[in-house]
């Protein structure tokens, strides 16, 4: 069976001097405009299209193509759990701003409307700003960031304060000047570059940034922990390509599931490994792995984790109901009559993993287009 948008071998880095290849953006705007017949009909943008790839090597979206291409994208992500809500994906046209201080202050609005700095409630919503797009043989604007919002990690008599995923980052900002305070939680630097010039660091006001103390429906201890967490997981080292165009400086948000936070971000032994500490405070056997102290922390540390954000009236998701409505979603896209690509090691949640419908199946492995990609040497001093 012929998908649009699959490859059997899909090339696995980009090429940024290769032209547009002209069958997939066919591909996609037949696509595109089949399911929008608001648009019209196709062949005379088709037309136009094919028009501008052979003057220039590339061709633009217009804006609906881009919006719905970018909600397609999500649509099509084989990592993320959420997806149910792909059609409300608020789609930020960017592609004119050109400077380091214009693309910065954009960065801003997005958490912004994200919902990041929204104090009276916290109402996280899925939002992407598209940057212009990638011309072939030409350079092109990119932020050195995995995400938006992320904590330092310093390097200190052979152990890490702050996240130790971040330690190769941390170095590097603080290579080009930048001074953090010192703590678990300091928020990184913006470093963002366009083409001809070096890399610039910005400070992300406060206003950009809402953040979650943690503590614990039953234990008062837990809030000396200092631990706290941000609100808005904005993804910014992958390109987004639609219909054979690609867009390196595409950050897009969800909201967070309470696990990747309270099982991952401060469970794993690699980032904050909280396990140990909590598990001592909670008075746990921690003789034996037999005892399951591990996992006994692990509950707990997720239930603060939800229960702050939950009492702050931030947006957080339980993945036992994130679980449930991945399954609506493959409902809606099979009565579609659209192949659903999964990646089961990321859909499956990393706590509890057994005990939620998405465990119990398999799913197909398929590249289907538009899609999100691994922006190859984001940052060229990390090795994350």
């Amino acid at each position: 069976m012929i998908v649009p948008g699959y490859r059997d071998n899909p090339p696995t880095r980009w090429d940024p001097v290769a032209p547009v290849d002209p069958n997939e953006a066919e591909e996609f705007l037949r696509q595109c405009y089949l399911e929008n017949p608001r648009l019209g009909p196709v062949e005379p943008r088709l037309a136009i299209v094919r028009a501008q790839i052979a003057a220039t090597g590339t061709y633009v979206h217009t804006p609906d193509e881009l919006s719905y291409g970018a909600k397609m994208a999500w649509r099509n992500s084989s990592r993320c759990i959420g997806r149910l809500y792909w059609r409300s994906l608020v789609v930020l046209d960017r592609r004119r701003a050109r400077t380091a201080d214009e693309i910065f202050s954009l960065l801003v609005h997005h958490l912004q409307a994200a919902g990041g700095a929204q104090r009276d409630g916290g109402k996280i919503r899925p939002v992407i700003s598209i940057f212009a797009a990638a011309q072939p043989g030409q350079p092109y604007a990119k932020v050195w960031n995995e995400q938006l919002v992320r904590y330092a990690g310093y390097r200190t008599d052979g152990a890490v304060v702050g996240d130790p995923r971040m330690a190769d980052f941390t170095a590097a900002m603080q290579g080009f000047g930048w001074q953090g305070k010192g703590d678990a939680f300091d928020i990184l630097p913006l470093a963002v570059q366009v083409p001809g010039e070096s890399v610039r660091l910005y400070e992300l006001p406060e206003r950009a940034v809402l953040e979650v103390p943690v503590s614990h429906p039953e234990f008062g201890w837990f809030a000396e922990l200092g631990l706290r967490w941000h609100a808005v997981p904005a993804i910014s080292n992958m390109r987004l390509t639609i219909g054979g165009v690609n867009y390196p400086l595409a950050p897009f948000n969800g909201w967070y599931m309470g696990s990747e936070i309270g099982a991952r971000n401060f469970a794993d032994a690699d980032r904050y490994n909280m396990l140990p500490t909590v598990a001592e405070r909670m008075g746990l056997d921690m003789s034996s792995e037999s005892t399951l102290w591990r996992d006994r922390a692990l509950v707990e540390l997720n239930r603060a984790v939800l229960w702050s954000f939950e009492k702050a009236g931030v947006r957080i998701s339980d993945h036992h109901t994130e679980s449930q409505r991945f399954m609506s979603h493959l409902r809606n896209e099979e009565k579609a009559g659209r192949p659903v690509p999964a990646d089961w090691t990321w859909i499956v949640p990393p706590i509890s993993g057994g005990i939620t419908p998405v465990f119990h199946r398999y799913y197909a492995e398929m590249d289907l287009r538009p899609n999100f990609y691994p922006l190859e040497n984001t940052c060229p001093y990390s090795q994350n």
